[in-house]
């Protein structure tokens, strides 16, 4: 069993910050569960360009307001508390939040910790051994 709270995370290596948004990272592919979570909190006015070109990402806004533009199909959509996006075809998408806006992120396959956006927003998939996984004999 894994728990651990988002205050025994900040400040460490699983708490990363840029100018836009602060991600911590809850749960990483060494904990050996199949997905990552992370508590993502992105700055009002900002715009974020990502990629998941190697990870299917679900986002669960718990709060603030923003937009998700989806730029391979070119729609726009309203986010705010209780809304929910799944970038099941690894779209492209700018996310504009309007306020300060939490949201709670799983990926899969999950994520190490390790990956940094690319000139594209693409995180590189990046595998590692998994905490307590025996080597075959």
């Amino acid at each position: 069993m894994i728990v651990r709270t988002l205050e025994e995370i900040t400040d460490t290596e699983r708490d990363v910050k840029t100018p836009n948004w602060r991600s911590k990272r809850i749960v990483l592919a060494s904990d050996g569960v199949g997905f990552s979570v992370h508590e993502t909190v992105l700055a009002a006015g900002s715009v974020n360009d990502f990629w998941y070109a190697n990870h299917i990402e679900a986002v669960f806004v718990t709060d603030g307001e923003g937009e998700l533009y989806d730029k391979d199909n070119d729609r726009t959509y309203r986010l705010g508390p209780g809304s929910i996006y799944v970038l099941n075809g690894n779209e492209r998408h700018q996310l504009r939040p309007r306020t300060q806006m939490t949201t709670v992120c799983v990926f899969n396959p999950p994520v190490t910790g390790r990956e940094v956006h690319d000139e594209n927003g693409v995180y590189p998939l990046i595998t590692e051994a998994v905490a307590g996984a025996e080597e075959a004999s």
